[in-house]
């Protein structure tokens, strides 16, 4: 579905990405995994558009991406949560789920992708009317995945979902993640928690300095003892 090759990126003069090669399958969960300043962040923002490649190459379906605008890469069914959530705090939830749906293929099914993100996150849908500043971390993040739900993605991407969160709303976070993913979405994820990032991913690529070092499906990973010495500290 997703192919990036050989790509290198940055911004301005700042190299920050050296030949990523990265790619992710229809259903499945993909992980990045890697310490502050890795360059994990700038590969989701190269693939959502906010990011030009210097070199390399994107393909989505096998058709080149890297030349699409970022809006374009929505239409397409590219979905980017990024770090922060960015909800629009002064707009009602019900406002910020419908600015998820701008897209002409979802426009029309507006209504029912909304009964789904309300039937999937019941808290949105008892405080619909409200300003989404008014809901606590853990619901703002509900509301972002809720509004990335509105645009129906093929691809699903998230930077540090659990960020700021309390331990039981990160639970509550990744239980629905897991249900996204039997339910067949495919995800793109950074993950601080690399437990719970390689527990709901199939595959994970590692990532040091702007380079990938190791690339393996999540169990391999997590039983790795360089991983768990660099990550998880034992």
């Amino acid at each position: 579905m997703l192919k990036l090759e050989k790509v290198c990126a940055g911004y301005g003069d700042l190299k920050i990405l050296f030949d990523i090669d990265l790619s992710v399958n229809e259903g499945e969960v993909v992980a990045l995994v890697g310490s502050n300043g890795a360059g994990k962040t700038t590969i989701l923002r190269t693939i959502s558009g906010e990011v030009k490649i210097q070199s390399g190459s994107i393909s989505w379906f096998g058709n080149d991406l890297a030349s699409k605008h970022a809006y374009s890469r929505a239409e397409m069914g590219i979905a980017h949560i990024p770090q922060g959530r960015g909800i629009l705090s002064n707009l009602s939830i019900t406002d910020n789920l419908i600015l998820g749906s701008y897209t002409k293929r979802t426009k029309s099914k507006r209504q029912e992708l909304l009964k789904m993100v309300f039937d999937t996150f019941p808290i949105l849908k008892e405080r619909q009317n409200y300003l989404a500043g008014t809901l606590s971390g853990g619901q703002q993040q509900m509301l972002a995945i809720g509004r990335a739900m509105m645009m129906e993605p093929q691809l699903l991407i998230l930077d540090e979902p659990s960020l700021g969160l309390a331990p039981i709303v990160v639970d509550e976070v990744f239980h629905i993640l897991k249900k996204m993913k039997e339910n067949g979405s495919s995800m793109l994820i950074i993950e601080q928690n690399l437990v719970k990032a390689l527990q709901i991913a199939d595959r994970g690529y590692v990532l040091e300095t702007g380079k990938v070092v190791m690339a393996d499906n999540s169990a391999e990973l997590l039983a790795n003892p360089d991983i768990r010495k660099a990550y998880l500290g034992i």
